[in-house]
């Protein structure tokens, strides 16, 4: 192939990426600033729940506290129907314990004075604002539908980040302006795209990292590499994500809300002693403790006479990741489940989740995050600036180019993506079928999409 040829085979390589970026950012923009937004809210949840509620968390010490049956006892004295769920001791001499109730049909928040065992409020799950935000950025609060499209935006910002780098990266010899600082004097439009492709260059890492450790969290892709993670001995052992603990088909996701890295652990039953009354929440609370978890964690109640209680922890580090079942008869451990516990790719994974959640590394861990997600937005806004300013009235102004079927590398490149995300396979499948279907056959959209 002579210069020329393969200058007219780059160029059209070119135009093909540009313009599957181009596609992908229209498409996906919303749910990327929907991401962002919330994933910079979430960050700082520590600070937001503190203000909240301040009113609720905080206690003044008084001596020593009450057993934590006490505090039981006082919230089912005022809520005689309700069913005990779980129970947080607190962690500090001034934090108050908080006991999760079921009553007509809603869950709830009772927080306890620890010194009085008086109520100081009462808190409907659903009304805590970061909980929802949580939900908007994971499933966009429509459940398993939400879970998968959040997924499939996650996966095509890998290829906006892949197919943004190749249009960036240098043909030849350039100044640094343009290519690693922006040309903040030049004209409007040669500033929107500097903003736009140098500041892409320089968050692509830390956007590759986020997507791929938010991914981990999804109900698809997630789910598929825990199994595959576990299967090979290189992740989670058999019991936390995939794998059956001892006789137990019941799972800890059927009980209540645990750590990430349990939500789809077997819960091994207690044993059946005929008359055995079971233990008593000070009991359980004295066996945690005498096991060195870390003090967030929360007590959850068995479900039925077969289920355990089980201890979750919400660490800032995820070297303190801990889950334990105890048989509500006899109060032994059945099973106990550590950081130590996990493969290395385990322990990878677990770190990544809680850098993700800005916790591993404290108020710069946030503030990084923060940067990230602000500038995920000026990528937003800036990409969509620069397609406006060009775009032909009546158009919707693509750029041109072949078909990417014409380019076998660009071709295989995209079918080992959409192997290793399925869901984006699937998607690419449903754009070909739409445009051969559609587009190019009905002239008016024909004119507008090309």
């Amino acid at each position: 192939m002579d210069n020329k040829s393969k200058q007219k085979s780059s160029a059209n390589i070119y135009q093909i990426v540009w313009r599957w970026h181009f596609y992908a950012g229209i498409i996906f923009a919303p749910f990327l600033l929907i991401l962002a937004i919330t994933g910079a809210i979430y960050l700082f949840k520590p600070q937001i729940e503190g203000v909240l509620y301040e009113d609720y968390y905080n206690v003044i010490e008084q001596g020593e506290k009450l057993a934590p049956s006490e505090h039981i006892e006082s919230v089912l004295d005022q809520f005689p129907e309700a069913q005990i769920t779980s129970y947080r001791p607190g962690e500090e001499r001034t934090r108050s314990a908080e006991v999760k109730i079921s009553l007509n049909g809603e869950s709830y928040t009772i927080f306890v004075n620890p010194y009085t065992a008086d109520i100081i409020g009462k808190l409907n799950v659903k009304d805590r604002f970061i909980d929802r935000v949580e939900e908007f950025h994971g499933e966009l609060m429509i459940g398993t539908v939400g879970d998968r499209i959040v997924e499939l935006a996650a996966c095509w910002t890998l290829l906006l980040v892949i197919t943004g780098l190749y249009i960036w990266f240098p043909k030849t010899k350039k100044s640094p302006f343009g290519v690693i600082f922006p040309r903040f004097k030049k004209n409007k439009r040669i500033l929107f795209r500097d903003l736009h492709a140098v500041s892409g260059a320089w968050l692509s890492l830390a956007i590759i990292f986020l997507v791929i450790t938010g991914l981990l969290w999804s109900g698809f892709w997630g789910t598929k590499v825990q199994n595959l993670t576990t299967n090979a001995g290189i992740g989670y052992p058999p019991s936390i994500w995939v794998g059956s603990a001892p006789e137990s088909t019941i799972q800890t996701k059927d009980i209540a809300d645990v750590p990430w890295s349990a939500q789809t652990m077997p819960v091994p039953s207690s044993d059946q002693y005929g008359g055995f009354v079971p233990i008593s929440i000070d009991d359980v609370v004295r066996i945690t403790n005498d096991e060195n978890i870390y003090p967030t964690y929360e007590v959850i109640y068995p479900s039925s006479p077969e289920g355990v209680f089980t201890i979750s922890v919400f660490p800032p580090k995820a070297k303190d990741e801990a889950t334990l079942h105890i048989d509500q008869y006899t109060g032994a451990i059945l099973a106990d489940y550590r950081y130590e516990n996990y493969k290395p790719l385990g322990k990878l994974m677990a770190w990544g989740i809680t850098v993700h959640k800005g916790l591993e590394y404290g108020v710069m861990n946030q503030i990084i995050g923060l940067i990230v997600c602000m500038g995920i937005v000026l990528l937003v806004i800036s990409g969509l600036i620069m397609w406006w300013k060009r775009k032909p009235n009546n158009r919707l102004g693509a750029p041109t180019g072949p078909s990417i079927i014409t380019k076998k590398r660009v071709t295989i490149l995209l079918l080992l993506f959409s192997f290793v995300f399925p869901l984006v396979g699937l998607s690419v499948i449903f754009v070909f079928v739409l445009d051969w279907l559609i587009l190019r056959r009905i002239p008016r959209l024909k004119q507008f999409f090309y």
